[in-house]
């Protein structure tokens, strides 16, 4: 993440609370506002911002948006990766690459606000596996991708932190288990 675009942020952060407020549907609002600014953003021909600021911008909002209006976040986490998952993305980058690094943006965000770093996490996880299928990966590399970039983040933000990302990306969920092996993640189905 090189540098973030406070309009960018304040601009998702505004749409994902009207969204929000509009519906109680949380994982939908943000999936429609996630895919919609990235699909903008594409349309305007902005090459100046990296697919990674975007992301890491957008994910800033949601979250703070979602934060700001009590929404339940692991719905709001969710709807954040099946929104980055299902709009436009850049030739050549790889589906694993954008699920770990919306994770890694998202736990960050969710650290400096103050936000449940274990809802997020096992939203981010949720909407890997739910969105695998469109980005061509299994539901267990999309897992194991979101898991990983969660505790990645959750590394550099401290021990008591990794251990409760870590908690929460090794949970079940849709039939898919990530589990640690030597400080790496594998996933058993």
């Amino acid at each position: 993440m090189n540098s973030m675009d406070t309009e960018t942020i304040e601009t998702v952060r505004q749409k994902i609370v009207v969204a929000i407020n509009e519906t109680d549907i949380v994982v939908q609002a943000t999936v429609d506002t996630v895919t919609g600014i990235l699909l903008t953003v594409k349309d305007s021909g902005t090459e100046s911002a990296s697919l990674n600021d975007v992301i890491a911008d957008i994910a800033s909002g949601v979250i703070s948006g979602a934060v700001q209006v009590g929404a339940d976040l692991t719905q709001a986490a969710t709807g954040l990766m099946l929104g980055v998952l299902r709009g436009p993305t850049k030739a050549g980058t790889s589906a694993l690459h954008i699920i770990s690094h919306t994770a890694q943006v998202a736990i960050r965000e969710t650290k400096a606000i103050g936000g449940d770093l274990e809802a997020v996490a096992t939203g981010l996880v949720l909407g890997a596996i739910e969105g695998a299928r469109k980005m061509g990966v299994s539901r267990a590399e999309a897992a194991a991708a979101a898991a990983d970039g969660a505790l990645k983040a959750a590394h550099s933000l401290g021990s008591q932190i990794f251990e409760s990302v870590q908690n929460a990306v090794t949970q079940s969920m849709h039939g898919i288990k990530v589990v640690m092996k030597k400080h790496e993640l594998a996933v058993s189905n």
